[in-house]
């Protein structure tokens, strides 16, 4: 690992300042509120893309096994290891070389996935150091990708800091990001130095926050940018309706060794209207791009935009736009399970530079819950124009976490 580091965010909450008088300044109290930490996810994807021979079939096994133990002296430890095995390897991981099947980023194998000690003495602040998770506001930017077997985490120094009333303040610094790839691939992990800020204020309209974000890769320097923008998130009454609401900004700029010159923009327009379960919402999304190079945000959770097919994880040179419905309806308590949720998703792709039609793409998925378990069916289907090629995908996945 490099530089362990992270300032993890988080302010002391209500329940551990009731703990006050608890004696929490000893090893034994440490040890003897210590949790295991357990994660399993199998999950089988086919792919079917246009122009490659085969499909795709990949079933994954991921287990998370770790620990956190409790605190001694405000400081607490969390440590957790992934292994993931392909029980059925008919699948591009993008390193074991079976380049006749499409790509499912999954790769067999093992690592640390966090390392942290988190301490809590400043009131008021949290200070997290090591490998560790850093999941920013939608996760447009900032993310673990976990919807991937391997999740994505960083070598980090991170504090979070919440003593100024309704105001919240998340710094970084990042020396490595460990990527969905593994250890294994030439592009498993970005060095450098990387420096986040996050602001957070709530307002009567919503909470708004201003962000920058300082991304230095040693292995990827055309991804190496300056990133600042704001962001307005709220929801509202409207009868029985609620209202819920996100508007973004972002401009970015070249950065650190960035060998190309660039001025890119971000736009986000999104309203969603919730009743007894059913949700209706629209958005339309803007990346800027200059011919050459697209807006990119390299450390984000990019599965959950732009359709899940992932035709577009890196933004064409003349950018795109993204205008996208969706419809849900989620239900508590069905028979003896928490919850069922449906989601359908319309995406309509354009090129944000031009008039090129980059396609569309038609996204579902059914979800469930049941006491520690999950299960999930999701389809993503693309219908490509003038950018990639059609590309169909279904998942099963069940997952227990305890």
């Amino acid at each position: 690992m490099a530089l362990l580091c992270a300032l993890s965010g988080g302010v002391v909450s209500a329940g551990e300042e009731a703990d006050a008088n608890v004696n929490t300044d000893s090893l034994w109290h440490a040890i003897t509120t210590s949790r295991p930490l357990l994660d399993m996810r199998l999950r089988s994807e086919w792919v079917d893309q246009q122009g490659i021979q085969e499909e795709a079939v990949a079933v994954t096994l991921r287990g998370r096994i770790g620990f956190e133990t409790g605190t001694a002296w405000h400081t607490s430890l969390l440590a957790d290891a992934d292994l993931i095995g392909a029980l059925d390897p008919d699948y591009n991981s993008t390193i074991n070389g079976k380049t006749q099947f499409p790509v499912v980023a999954d790769p067999a194998g093992s690592e640390i996935n966090r390392l942290q000690i988190t301490n809590t003495a400043i009131p008021g602040t949290k200070v997290v150091l090591g490998r560790q998770r850093i999941v920013l506001d939608d996760q447009r930017f900032m993310g673990n990708v976990g919807w991937r077997q391997n999740e994505q985490t960083f070598d980090a120094l991170r504090i979070t800091n919440g003593s100024l009333r309704n105001f919240t303040l998340d710094v970084a610094y990042i020396s490595q990001v460990n990527r969905v790839f593994s250890s294994e691939s030439p592009v498993g992990r970005y060095t450098g130095d990387t420096y986040i800020v996050n602001g957070t204020l709530k307002t009567s309209i919503g909470n708004l926050t201003g962000f920058a974000y300082l991304l230095d890769f040693d292995e990827a320097p055309t991804d190496s940018s300056r990133t600042i923008g704001l962001r307005l998130t709220g929801e509202r009454d409207a009868g029985k309706v609620k209202l819920a609401y996100v508007l973004s900004y972002a401009a970015q700029q070249d950065y650190a060794a960035n060998p190309l010159s660039y001025s890119d923009d971000y736009g986000l327009a999104e309203l969603v209207g919730t009743w007894h379960g059913f949700g209706l919402g629209a958005g339309i999304e803007l990346l800027q791009g200059d011919g050459v190079k697209g807006f990119t945000a390299p450390l984000g959770t990019l599965h959950k935009f732009q359709g899940w097919a992932d035709k577009f994880l890196t933004t064409p040179p003349n950018g795109i736009e993204d205008r996208y419905a969706t419809v849900s309806y989620n239900i508590k308590g069905v028979a003896r399970l928490n919850a069922v949720g449906a989601t359908v998703v319309y995406h309509a792709f354009d090129a944000e530079r031009g008039a090129a039609d980059y396609g569309s793409e038609v996204d579902l998925q059914l979800q469930t819950s049941w006491s520690h378990f999950t299960a999930l069916a999701k389809l993503a289907d693309y219908d490509a124009h003038a950018w990639a090629t059609d590309t169909r995908k279904y998942w099963l996945q069940v997952e227990y976490v305890w």
